[in-house]
């Protein structure tokens, strides 16, 4: 019998929010580290609906799109050297007088999730990476149908629902939810424990602590928290599971320290386990599918 997770996790969210990349290593820990008793969801917030309309004084965002290209390029670098996920702003080029809206990119997400949640995250994962690291106008739908393709969509019945009305009228939905709660900074994340019906939003970026002691506090009982030994079959495993990842994404789950990230980095790219791609301000870890050897005497393995 299927049992609903004891917690979720909703992140408010726009796929060309930096933050929102940069949240991805303290969901994939909380993921990890609480496997059978969390879900993460997410809710499109429709961060900019016409960015010659839209105003961040801070950064100077908004208005002239030439300019605000410019500023959101170096605003999205700034933000990278705090949260460590790998940004490139090569060519960059969001909007546009034709693609001046991340709308799009919101009601795309349901396009993917109406056949799909899991597909539709896996899409939502790639089309952040595509705008931080690829420099790709995910405003343009031309461009989100050939994302939905690369995580495997059904790109006939993906093109319909954005031109029908059907994916449109969910992101209306989860903008009425947005509203409702008061969020207006994403990402924002709503913790929700499903069993007594407690919840507590927190607005703005996360850590892995915070998030984690809002959990204990809602809960009725002690929270069982799994944590993987830092052991070259369990670093392996998640590489295989994952197949790209970032260096930071690593070292969260895992615990690691900068020294030891370094390490075992050095030591899986030597040994054929895994190849490193710079990409701007940082990196992505490929695994390249060699097995892990492990001594039948001992039980242990080694790179």
């Amino acid at each position: 019998m299927f049992r609903v997770p004891n917690f979720e996790i909703i992140e408010f969210t726009d796929p060309v929010c930096t933050w929102c990349w940069g949240s991805e290593p303290v969901l994939k820990k909380l993921e990890h580290r609480f496997p059978k008793a969390l879900k993460v969801s997410f809710v499109m917030g429709g961060l900019i609906e016409d960015i010659r309309n839209f105003r961040d004084d801070k950064n100077d965002i908004g208005g002239d799109i030439i300019n605000t290209n410019k500023n959101i390029a170096k605003h999205w670098v700034e933000a990278s050297l705090r949260h460590r996920m790998p940004v490139c702003v090569e060519g960059f080029k969001l909007f546009s007088n034709d693609y001046y809206s991340s709308y799009p990119a919101n009601i795309a997400y349901h396009a993917a999730k109406i056949q799909s949640e899991k597909l539709a995250n896996k899409y939502l994962r790639r089309l952040r990476e595509a705008a931080a690291t690829e420099a790709s106008q995910i405003t343009n739908k031309k461009v989100l149908i050939e994302l939905a393709s690369s995580v495997g969509l059904k790109v006939g019945a993906f093109i319909q629902a954005m031109e029908d009305g059907t994916a449109e009228r969910l992101f209306q939905e989860d903008l009425l939810f947005t509203r409702t709660n008061r969020v207006f900074g994403f990402p924002s994340f709503l913790i929700r424990n499903n069993y007594n019906g407690k919840s507590i939003i927190l607005r703005g970026y996360q850590d892995y602590e915070d998030i984690k002691d809002v959990m204990e506090y809602i809960s009725d009982e002690d929270l069982v928290e799994v944590i993987k030994e830092k052991t070259p079959e369990n670093i392996i495993g998640y590489l295989k599971e994952s197949i790209k990842t970032t260096p930071v994404e690593l070292q969260a789950i895992f615990d690691l320290t900068d020294e030891e990230l370094e390490l075992n980095l050095r030591e899986l790219k030597a040994k054929g386990y895994i190849t490193l791609d710079e990409v701007g301000t940082g990196n992505f870890i490929y695994y390249l599918g060699k097995t892990l050897t492990c001594d039948p005497k001992t039980g242990v393995c080694e790179y």
